[in-house]
């Protein structure tokens, strides 16, 4: 597949996002693309006058859209853009990131190449999340990452039985949970003692954080699951919800945080030379020598 209508979408704040913006509207206009920038881009970067635009334009009238910064700026993009089913692709700013892995050293070369149709696509999964009191939803958030029932402040464990699919798992005493996508297995469930997927794996880990109990592991079912948490106690401290650690609500003893596989998908881009595994040994170090 070829793109022609391309939403670029970032958030400007750092000065080598800046830089790299302005390289990548001087390489789409060369191209002759018609581009829609994100609202948000200040018109100083702006030289070009590109069409500004909300992300629903975007998802409606782009057939890609590529976002500049890190991880984080990428977890926001597929949040609100999910539905529209518009394919992503990543420039990485700062940090090498696990999801922004095209270097703004290489723009061009590689941006030609996907441009011309010549690059490696993968399809990733959202959960989304409800949260139930009464039995009325108070709280609904997509997650690209992970969704993280704990404690907000204090330094006290949470007690909360688990069921999938309608069946009941165990009760843990624990600082909180970890559900996560196989995308968010290299991020807080990685820190808090969780298996590391295949991103494309139709997967979700439930990893316990601190668990009272040793005898708790990590747990990893089809993504097909539907998981169900209760808030038995939270000892007096004050528990949250949170999806990809930005959307949160505070839960009480006696909800029920249920979370599934969300039926919309996004289609990640990469270069041809993309390498997973690649990306793996770079960020956590792995055959480094002491």
């Amino acid at each position: 597949m070829k793109f022609k209508t391309i939403g670029v979408i970032t958030k400007p704040e750092a000065e080598s996002v800046r830089k790299t913006l302005l390289a990548l509207f001087t390489y789409l206009k060369s191209r002759n693309c018609t581009v829609l920038i994100d609202e948000h881009i200040p018109d100083a970067i702006n030289t070009d006058s590109f069409k500004k635009a909300d992300r629903e334009t975007i998802g409606k009238q782009c057939d890609l859209a590529i976002v500049v910064g890190g991880d984080g700026t990428i977890l926001n993009a597929v949040r609100s853009l999910s539905h529209a089913h518009v394919p992503l692709l990543g420039i990485n700013v700062g940090r090498l990131g696990f999801l922004a892995d095209l270097s703004p050293d290489e723009l061009e070369p590689s941006l030609d190449d996907i441009l011309n149709g010549s690059y490696r696509e993968e399809q990733r999964f959202l959960l989304e999340a409800r949260v139930y009191r009464d039995n009325k939803v108070v709280f609904e958030a997509d997650a690209f990452n992970d969704v993280v029932v704990h404690i907000r402040d204090v330094a006290r464990m949470i007690e909360f039985e688990t069921r999938i699919n309608d069946e009941f798992v165990n009760h843990q005493r624990a600082d909180g949970i970890v559900i996560s996508t196989p995308t968010g297995s290299t991020a807080y469930a990685l820190s808090a003692g969780g298996p590391i997927l295949h991103a494309t794996l139709d997967a979700i880990t439930l990893v316990p954080i601190s668990p009272h109990t040793l005898s708790s592991r990590p747990l990893v079912v089809h993504s097909d699951s539907q998981i169900d948490v209760l808030v038995c106690n939270t000892k007096e401290g004050i528990a949250q919800a949170t999806c990809d650690g930005h959307l949160s609500v505070d839960v009480h003893a006696g909800d029920h945080i249920k979370v599934k596989r969300k039926a919309d998908t996004i289609t990640l881009l990469h270069p041809k030379q993309h390498n997973y595994f690649e990306i793996l040994r770079a960020k956590l170090h792995w055959s480094e020598h002491s």
